[in-house]
């Protein structure tokens, strides 16, 4: 491999490590901030519990995503100084703005909420788990927004004597329509992802042992089937109106999406095909097709028309000179179906087991199975979709500006070689300690109901500082 596919991979392995655990941040954040916001009202100790044990699992997985995240702006300048050098004046505003505000709001509120239990009257202590859900979607939006503008470059225009891209305009930054779609993709996909969280942990406890805790899990249960369905749903409805914005602006990575090659008025959409994908349609040996579905999902029209492949060719071609425009069709065609199709089973999923457990009944034990294994599937999904929007824009890093080809450091091969090897057994490092401390949580269970400690002036109860 050359320094360009090194780099490739390093930036590969690195962000995808990263974006397992940012929807679980994000999610249980608002989950708990919710848990809690039941228990201020109620009184209920359930919820008191809920948040307390939830809320350990959202501060593990923060401390790992801070720590894995401060590695993606610092490759940028190592592995993409080209890069850097392109898009600084407009990449770092949206960045610049998330690490002074955003970040420091997230991460000065966690420390409130962590040593404040005994510390802070309810009220307050309830308002600081609430900014750091606050915080973190602050943080996740600047960042798409950022990424965005890769997709879809807007507010900036490229200095002709520099070669840089200069910002004009950081509202357009970032109020980019395609930043608004996928900030609105994400956040439900995190709701999706901490709801499966909550299904596949209650659910193997009480399948373990169904009459330890039953309250508490049964509870957990339910949230995470809830919240799973609702957000799956959300998640379709806002990625059906984010691909027909995708076929507008990037039709090329919608048309490698479906491996369509020849531009037609009622086209079909491919359920499942194997073949050649890289030589042309009529070579694929098997394919399921529905007629006419993907001109209406693009389109909203059943004879609209969509732009394939070889004709989006030629017009790059016509635009940007020689080359080949075309993503990697294998990679583009699968990752947009793992996406899509295991979020349709996480949400068949959660729609089977409220069904199965209406009127109190207990899910048999094929669901328990299922439920533990749906842990996995909005981090596949999440992935799956994640690479669909990067491998999907090639060969541009910025989409109809700059190549990825020429965004490169000038180092040797054997250079990035050692900064790959060097951060993939980091990253297994951290997995490690990742799965270790969640798992090991998981199993134990929440802790038994605290007690009060004291109270504060207006006699609100004082509770012990949460440990972890």
């Amino acid at each position: 491999m050359d320094a360009l596919d090194l780099a490739r991979w390093q930036f590969g392995i690195t962000t995808v490590y990263h974006f397992l655990l940012v929807p679980i941040t994000i999610g249980l954040s608002g989950l708990v901030a919710l848990m809690q916001t039941r228990w201020y009202r109620t009184g209920d100790e359930r919820y008191l519990r809920m948040t307390r044990f939830w809320g350990t699992l959202l501060l593990i997985n923060f401390a790992l995503g801070v720590a894995t995240g401060i590695v993606q702006e610092f490759q940028f300048g190592m592995a993409w100084s080209e890069y850097s050098r392109f898009v600084g004046d407009v990449f770092g505003a949206p960045l610049a703005i998330e690490g002074l505000a955003a970040f420091f709001l997230e991460s000065t509120f966690l420390g409130l909420w962590i040593f404040g239990w005994d510390r802070l009257p309810a009220r307050i202590h309830l308002g600081t788990i609430w900014a750091v859900f606050l915080g973190t979607n602050l943080s996740a939006y600047f960042i798409l927004a950022a990424n965005a503008w890769m997709q879809r470059p807007v507010g900036s225009a490229v200095n002709p004597v520099s070669g840089r891209a200069e910002l004009t305009s950081i509202v357009d930054v970032l109020t980019n329509r395609t930043a608004l779609f996928a900030y609105g993709h994400t956040l439900t996909a995190s709701l999706a992802t901490a709801g499966a969280i909550l299904l596949g942990i209650s659910a193997w406890h009480r399948a373990r042992r169904p009459d330890h805790d039953a309250a508490f899990f049964r509870t957990s249960l339910t949230w995470g089937l809830r919240t799973t369905l609702v957000a799956a749903l959300a998640t379709m409805v806002v990625g059906h109106f984010f691909g027909q914005w995708m076929t507008r602006v990037q039709p090329m990575k919608m048309a490698a999406a479906e491996a369509l090659y020849e531009s037609s008025d009622r086209a079909g959409l491919s359920l499942l095909a194997i073949g050649g994908f890289e030589k042309s349609p009529e070579e694929l040996a098997f394919n399921i097709e529905v007629p006419r579905l993907l001109s209406f999902m693009a389109t909203n029209s059943f004879s609209g028309r969509v732009q394939g492949i070889d004709e989006l060719q030629a017009q790059y071609e016509q635009r940007y000179g020689p080359g080949d425009y075309v993503p990697v069709l294998a990679a583009t065609y699968w990752s947009f179906r793992i996406m899509i199709g295991t979020g349709v089973l996480l949400a068949a999923l959660a729609a089977a087991g409220l069904w199965l457990g209406r009127r109190g009944r207990e899910p048999g034990r094929w669901f328990a199975r299922a439920a533990i294994a749906a842990i996995f599937a909005p981090l596949i999904a999440n992935t799956a979709g994640w690479m669909f929007t990067e491998m999907g824009r090639q060969p541009w890093i910025v989409q109809g500006l700059l190549r990825t080809q020429d965004a490169v450091s000038p180092l040797p091969a054997t250079t990035l070689l050692a900064s790959l090897v060097t951060f993939t057994l980091l990253y297994a490092a951290l997995a490690v300690i990742e799965l270790r401390l969640f798992t090991r949580v998981a199993r134990r269970g929440p802790d038994p109901a605290p007690q009060p400690v004291g109270a504060t002036a207006d006699g609100e109860a004082l509770l012990p500082a949460l440990v972890y």
